[in-house]
């Protein structure tokens, strides 16, 4: 009685997914997709941490840039780095300060 139920059951499957390769197959990818230590949520996670390590890397790069900039600039003329940077004055002058509007 038990095995003619099992065989009913058995017989709803249909008979490419009864072949025991295309099981261990299944059940293999299934495995590797969702249950190794390296699965697709994973990796997509590291990527994720990547790309940002990049774009970091890319603006710290940028701001590396512009200090070595200021940096050259400063040792060219330090009177004028200090004037524009800091409204340094000498005593006998009037500084005025004009900015310009962003749209």
């Amino acid at each position: 009685m038990a095995n003619n139920s099992f065989q009913a059951l058995k017989d709803l499957i249909p008979a490419p997914l009864r072949n025991r390769y295309f099981i261990a197959i299944a059940v293999f990818l299934a495995w590797m997709i969702f249950l190794d230590k390296h699965d697709i949520l994973t990796q997509w996670r590291l990527q994720q941490t990547v790309n940002k390590l990049q774009e970091d890397k890319s603006f710290y790069s940028e701001k590396i840039e512009e200090a070595e900039q200021e940096r050259l600039e400063l040792d060219i003329n330090d009177e004028k780095f200090a004037r524009e940077r800091y409204y340094m004055k000498k005593s006998d002058e009037d500084v005025f300060i004009i900015e310009k509007k962003e749209d």
